[in-house]
């Protein structure tokens, strides 16, 4: 049983990298590194509770909708600030001092659910 939960595993995990390299290059999303589209689309998929494929599609959708509505560099500056806005103790209290720390993230969680309600996530 274990042999075949790694096969699926493995297999979704491998239909995500190709279904995130083949999505076409706009000129939003052109900048966005094949990578960090895959992890994020592995990342969303762990969050749903609907079928693999249904989630592989819709969190593919996700991160085009999200290369449309921002740049890469925006991207990265967001959700460095948003996760590091998590973190305890006195090193997370560096990011929550920081100014527009709050504004950023919110800027993309706002982003994000615009992304998710276009791609019926939400």
């Amino acid at each position: 049983m274990a042999d075949r939960t790694t096969l699926i595993a493995a297999t979704v995990a491998v239909a995500s990298v190709f279904a995130v390299a083949a999505l076409p290059a706009r000129a939003g999303g052109a900048e966005y590194p094949t990578r960090e589209k895959v992890e994020y689309v592995l990342a969303c998929m762990r969050e749903g509770d609907r079928p693999q494929q249904e989630m592989l599609y819709k969190c593919s959708c996700v991160i085009d909708k999200i290369t449309e509505l921002m740049s890469y560099e925006e991207f990265t500056k967001d959700s460095t600030t948003s996760n590091a806005l998590s973190i305890g103790g006195e090193r997370g209290e560096v990011m929550r001092a920081y100014v527009d720390g709050r504004r950023l993230a919110r800027e993309l969680r706002t982003v994000e659910l615009e992304a998710r309600k276009a791609c019926f996530l939400e």
